[in-house]
């Protein structure tokens, strides 16, 4: 084979050059692999899983007043979901069943079944044209993952309103409570029966605006 110092000194010069290139453009695959590793977990640990909401457990309780006294009672869950990321809250979403509202401060059957039924009239929930209500999270606000301002869409006899409300949220190894208090204006949703800002000398037949919501949502994490 022909050899000459010349081809000597290129084959000095080729062969690490070759070498040093080979190594860098491994050393990049390797950096790229880990960037994208590294970018697939963040994402991953940033996706909202929702919670699995117990709808036994959990409960909405309303309550409502007029000059004379105060009723309450609960609506049953459909379905409730709650989104839970980073170990706060950050949607989700509930059905109330209007069909099967109750009234429970009354003892007396006849008076409470005319209660109910009267709730379930177009007085008040229109319940023979709109058996569910919904309410879905636009917003939740934290400072402490404890302590929430949670904002959204209540939707009742097909009106949406937008609300907001205080809530508390505790875990308890993999159980997480969510509790909150809604309050809103019956008015908006079209339920005007007896209501003071739309009739005169109501006196004490006058049914206050002001509608209580206790949402407490228990789910699995």
């Amino acid at each position: 084979m022909f050899n000459s110092p010349f081809i000597s000194n290129f084959e000095n010069k080729l062969i690490p050059t070759f070498y040093s290139q080979h190594q860098s453009i491994h050393h990049m695959k390797l950096l790229t692999a880990l960037v994208l590793g590294l970018s697939t977990v963040f994402m991953a640990a940033h996706i909202s899983a929702p919670a699995s909401v117990n709808i036994t457990e959990s409960q909405v309780r309303w309550e409502a007043s007029k000059v004379t006294g105060t009723h309450w009672g609960y609506v049953p869950l459909k379905n409730a979901s709650l989104n839970y990321s980073g170990g706060k809250i950050i949607g989700g979403s509930f059905e109330m069943d209007m069909v099967n509202l109750t009234v429970e401060d009354l003892t007396d059957a006849k008076s409470k079944g005319n209660l109910t039924g009267h709730l379930k009239s177009d007085d008040f929930f229109s319940v023979a044209k709109f058996n569910s209500s919904t309410f879905t999270i636009t917003e939740a606000k934290t400072s402490n993952r404890k302590d929430y301002t949670i904002t959204g869409n209540l939707t009742i006899k097909g009106i949406t309103q937008k609300i907001s409300f205080p809530a508390t949220v505790t875990v308890a190894g993999k159980k997480l409570t969510a509790s909150g208090k809604i309050t809103f204006d019956r008015t908006k949703f079209d339920i005007k029966y007896r209501s003071g800002s739309y009739f005169e000398d109501l006196a004490d037949k006058m049914i206050y605006d002001e509608v209580k919501l206790d949402v407490k949502l228990v789910a699995a994490i």
